[in-house]
């Protein structure tokens, strides 16, 4: 198609330094949202937990730690949705390290290798459970 205002010529570009780059401010965000160590997550383990709306925008609120598929919901959307702050007041260190060898496949790859890259602990469980 030729140039024209309303359809300018598209700018060759490197798109896989574009990709790279988008990928490593993708990975840098969730990396940021990390605690200093897994003793920090002394969220709980067991009741009723309700999510705030930045972290439920799409789906459920509310999480029975009691249901083994609710919580691993829980656990799944604060990992991907959840701030820096949120991270100890949801999830619990005990918990993520029991659940983490299923939760990982239910994570986005990106997540994942953000956590395990931070705590060897996680990847380690892994490995031991297969």
């Amino acid at each position: 198609m030729p140039s024209s205002p309303q359809h300018p010529a598209s700018t060759p570009r490197d798109v896989s330094g574009a990709y790279a780059e988008d990928f490593a401010l993708y990975r840098e965000k969730f990396r940021r949202r990390l605690p200093e160590s897994l003793d920090e997550l002394q969220g709980p383990t067991y009741g009723v937990v309700e999510l705030l709306l930045h972290m439920a925008w799409s789906g459920m609120t509310s999480y029975d730690l009691g249901k083994p598929r609710q919580r691993m919901g829980l656990y799944r959307t604060v990992l991907h949705e959840g701030l820096h702050d949120d991270l100890p007041r949801y999830l619990n260190q005990d918990l993520l390290l029991q659940l983490w060898p299923v939760l990982r496949t239910l994570v986005g790859r990106t997540v994942r290798a953000v956590w395990e890259d931070a705590f060897p602990q996680l990847a380690s469980r892994t490995r031991a459970a297969a």
